[in-house]
């Protein structure tokens, strides 16, 4: 894997700290916020955020993509997240990052090697965790970003987008 084990768990981890800085970031008043009719609302997408990750490591974990596999793993998280208030929303995604610790500390060299098929295609484990969940974070949060932005937080920048931190963008 181009990644080590150790630094898998700490990009997941980072991208939790960066997902929690920009919920802290919403104006609770707000949280029904959605750009256009078909989108999700910001409450929506942190719903899904509190499922996504965690659901899509069993799932590579199992190596298990077929339809009854996906809805038997989707289904029930997908349902529960749907019922999670802001604030429950933001505590499942905040006991994200040491459950990504627990769970993938013990994993094997072998386990990340390991293949799996999904959509007709077979990827390792580690590429599909990568590309799949790592990424997903990176996608997602620019989403809340851009929701937060859009929904009136001018102050925001590529510092909380990117390092997750509150700062200016101007030379000291």
């Amino acid at each position: 894997m181009v990644l080590t084990k150790e630094e898998l768990i700490a990009s997941l981890q980072n991208e939790v700290r960066i997902l929690l800085h920009l919920a802290g970031k919403v104006d609770k008043s707000r949280v029904d916020y959605r750009p256009a009719p078909k989108q999700r609302s910001i409450l929506e997408l942190l719903q899904y955020m509190a499922i996504m990750g965690p659901t899509q490591v069993a799932i590579i974990k199992a190596g298990a993509f077929d339809r009854a596999a996906m809805i038997d793993a989707w289904g029930p998280a997908e349902a529960g997240s749907k019922t999670m208030s802001f604030d429950q929303a933001v505590s499942a995604i905040q006991k994200q990052s040491d459950e990504y610790a627990r769970v993938l500390s013990g994993w094997t060299e072998a386990d990340f090697r390991g293949e799996v098929e999904m959509f007709g295609r077979k990827n390792t484990r580690g590429s599909l965790l990568v590309n799949l969940v790592l990424s997903g974070y990176a996608a997602y949060r620019t989403q809340l970003f851009c929701y937060l932005k859009a929904s009136g937080r001018d102050e925001l920048n590529t510092m909380n987008l990117w390092a997750g931190v509150d700062g200016s963008m101007t030379a000291a």
